[in-house]
């Protein structure tokens, strides 16, 4: 057996046998032009890693493409069912490895557990030295073509169009990725694992103590480093959890982003639309994905979008919901239904893309200075949590305004989508009030009505999206804007099919 690469990390493979009450497999997914005819091929339990069928050169009967490869972990006990095997094979032919563990998976039902290796094989049977050489020198040369290349991707900010904020109350939402805005993540292997510090973010170098002391109070530690610690961390426990061995390979990352630097040192609390930690978090687990060869199989775009959350909550403690991650995973125009029963059923919502052809002119403005943006959230958890039923009943609303905009979108009907959005932020204004929306919110939403435009909050504060059916008050309406001292733009749909790079460049 020849591993398509010579970074195969036993040590990750023996700590997850040894966390497991059973046997262990090593298994691959099939390359397509590989047959399972010519492989022993193995169906796993996603949820709990176990094997639940052996079958050994299958000619039918299963559509798995996993397989068994010639790596097995067995605990000392289980030795002996070796012995009983070879007594009920009295032929030399039967007697092999794969025949074994069909025998003992399928009809003992011993506990067997599989893990990943998310790269191919080859020279699995009877070969000889020639075929080594010659795959040897074929991997080393794909490995000295391919060293060292770098892979770079990139989030995109989002809109929220209808339904925010009832993402974070099992409500509905229709969002939109903007490509205004964006994080990027650069990955390159190499000999230790580095994260660079972003030269204005993540600052560790200054003139003086006092340099130190006066752009720590102004600015705060909230740069990006943080973000690709934990994601790389997480990524390597849910790794290790699902039983996915990963390559024993080093890389340098580092990031970038165009998010103004005035709204990323606020974007916890006041500027969500442009998603600055989501998006940098999305786009490192998007390379290491890729420099790992973990595939869409191993880890699906829904739970894609909680890994991107947890990491965030979990080891950062920041608070925040899905709508955002799950528009950075599945890009584009994405209605998602949040409901209680879908979430406890399968652990995410229904994510539904939407088509992006002939969209509207959408504009999105923002406080230069969000000093006075509001606490939009407010204690409108506590009044959900305790059945208050004027909150109960606005979330409900506001699915059912998503419901209706979905069909708006469908049918090209904007001046019903425009009728929405404004029904979008009256729902929000009345649960929320105009104290915990603040006077900039509110002075940018006046400000769009004057001009006959739809407009709504597309995140938590301190912007406004907007959709104006007459294009030809569009500049006016920019100028009246940069004049109140906010900053003004059109906005330019990410649509990943028009897109051959997917999001990453």
């Amino acid at each position: 057996m020849l591993c398509a690469d010579q970074n195969f990390d036993i040590a990750q493979v023996i700590r997850f046998f040894r966390s497991k009450p059973g046997e262990l497999i090593i298994y691959y997914e099939l390359e397509e032009s590989e047959k399972s005819s010519s492989r022993g091929i193995v169906e796993v339990c996603p949820d709990t890693n176990r094997i639940t069928r052996f079958m050994e050169k299958p000619q039918d009967g299963t559509t798995s493409r996993l397989a068994s490869v010639v790596f097995y972990c067995i605990q000392r006990d289980t030795l002996s069912c070796m012995s009983d095997f070879l007594n009920l094979q009295p032929q030399a032919k039967d007697r092999s490895f794969g025949r074994f563990w069909e025998w003992l998976i399928n009809e003992k039902q011993l506990d067997v557990f599989g893990m990943k290796l998310p790269t191919g094989f080859q020279l699995i049977g009877q070969v000889g030295l020639s075929d080594y050489t010659k795959w040897l020198t074929c991997y080393s040369t794909k490995q000295h073509n391919n060293s060292a290349i770098p892979i770079t991707c990139r989030s995109y900010a989002r809109v929220g169009l209808m339904g925010n904020p009832s993402d974070g109350f099992n409500g509905k939402t229709i969002a939109m990725s903007i490509s205004n805005f964006w994080a990027e993540v650069t990955l390159v292997e190499s000999q230790t694992l580095v994260l660079l510090p972003h030269p204005l973010n993540d600052p560790t170098e200054f003139g003086s103590l006092q340099d130190l002391f006066c752009i720590s109070r102004k600015e705060g530690y909230l740069g990006g480093l943080r973000l690709l610690q934990a994601t790389c961390k997480k990524f390597y426990q849910f790794c290790s959890k699902q039983g996915i061995a990963l390559t024993k390979q080093n890389f340098t990352l580092k990031y970038d982003t165009n998010i103004p630097r005035q709204v990323m040192l606020l974007i916890i609390t006041l500027f969500p639309t442009f998603s600055f930690h989501s998006a940098i978090v999305s786009a490192t687990l998007k390379c290491l994905m890729k420099f790992y060869n973990i595939t869409d199989s191993d880890l699906p775009k829904p739970v894609r979008a909680n890994f991107i959350l947890n990491v965030e909550t979990d080891e950062l403690f920041i608070t925040a919901g899905l709508q955002d991650r799950v528009v950075q995973v599945y890009e584009g125009l994405v209605y998602m239904d949040f409901s209680k029963k879908l979430m406890e059923e399968q652990g995410y919502g229904n994510y539904v893309p939407l088509d992006m052809s002939n969209l509207p002119l959408f504009w999105l403005a923002y406080l230069s200075d969000p000093s006075d943006s509001g606490r939009i959230h407010s204690n409108i958890r506590q009044r959900w949590l305790s059945g208050e039923t004027a909150v109960v009943e606005a979330m409900k609303s506001f699915a059912e305004l998503t419901d209706q905009a979905r069909v708006a979108l469908k049918d090209r009907d904007w001046s019903c989508l425009a009728r929405l959005m404004d029904q979008n932020f009256e729902l929000r204004r009345s649960v929320y009030t105009d104290d915990c929306l603040g006077p900039g919110n509110l002075k940018m939403v006046q400000l769009a009505r004057q001009f006959g435009s739809a407009v709504k909050l597309p995140g938590s504060g301190g912007a406004v999206v907007g959709l104006c059916l007459d294009t030809a008050r569009m500049v006016e309406m920019r100028q009246a804007f940069q004049e109140a001292g906010c900053v003004f733009c059109v906005i330019a749909p990410y649509n990943p099919s028009a897109s051959s790079a997917g999001g990453q460049r």
